[in-house]
């Protein structure tokens, strides 16, 4: 698969996956498992009357819950590139509360200076081109004093045997996963928390540093497990050029790789995140 600019690749990506993005994460938030992400929302302390932007926003993950959380007085406003999540999450936003969604650059906001209280982002940051210049645009959105978070994943420190036998298991008949050429430095500065936190000193934020989260996730099946790696992103690309039944015949073959050497499950996987917290 060849090589793309970040704007042109993940924008149509997370567009097109964006339901089954959704009902992974949304199962993964309610069983408590999202570490990286609830410490984003725990960091900026979110109370009533202020308002919050939320980068990256996607289906309105993040936004959702800070929303309650600033009612009454306050807003959040989330932001992102992929017409599919802002869609998905106007579409699913809980009635009466204060928030609304924006298709929007990160790397260009269209706010005035210090407009925010606090800024958030879920798993967004790593995606950038520019990861200085990102960040430099949220410290001007931001008032003084004011707190940002931001969660990007990472590799574990124990890969997982399932997601390994998943790969052995059908990867040689897929693509790679696709990787846009312009973010590589973001993606290697992300996984360092030391530069990652250097980054952000160098964007204007007077405090920064990086915490490290080793998460877990539970499947309750090898087939729960497929199901939703299938869905994820980096898969579901991997995946979309295969006729329905081609698809359907490699997601059996890994599904009974992963009984046939762990067991019906339930099933844990591993992950990763490192959350950048900063001070204005």
């Amino acid at each position: 698969m060849d090589e793309r600019a970040a704007k042109d690749l993940y924008p149509s990506t997370f567009s097109r996956v964006a339901a089954a993005y959704k009902q992974r994460l949304d199962e993964v938030m309610a069983r408590g498992e999202a570490h990286g992400r609830t410490a984003v929302i725990e960091w900026v302390e979110p109370t009533p009357g202020k308002r919050i932007l939320d980068l990256a926003c996607g289906p309105g993950t993040l936004t959702y819950p800070i929303a309650e959380s600033v009612s009454p007085g306050g807003e959040v406003v989330g932001i992102d590139l992929a017409t599919g999540m802002i869609d998905l999450a106007r579409q699913g936003a809980p009635p009466g509360l204060p928030m609304r969604f924006e298709l929007m650059d990160m790397e260009d906001l269209r706010f005035p200076d210090r407009s925010f209280d606090a800024a958030v982002c879920g798993h967004g940051f790593q995606f950038v081109p520019d990861l200085r210049r990102a960040l430099a645009e949220t410290r001007r959105v931001l008032k003084p004093g004011a707190r940002m978070a931001a969660s990007v994943p990472v590799d574990p420190s124990q890969p997982s045997r399932a997601q390994a036998i998943l790969e052995r298991a059908i990867g040689g008949a897929l693509p790679p996963a696709p990787k846009a050429r312009d973010q590589f430095a973001t993606r290697r500065m992300v996984e360092d928390e030391e530069t990652f936190a250097a980054i952000a000193k160098q964007a204007g934020f007077s405090a920064a540093d990086v915490v490290r989260y080793e998460e877990s996730t539970t499947w309750a099946s090898p087939q729960h497990f497929i199901d939703m790696s299938a869905g994820w992103w980096s898969m579901a690309i991997r995946l979309e050029r295969l006729s329905r039944d081609d698809r359907a015949r490699l997601l059996e073959r890994a599904t009974r790789a992963i009984e046939a050497e762990l067991g019906l499950g339930p099933l844990q996987i591993a992950g990763a995140t490192n959350v950048l917290r900063a001070i204005v």
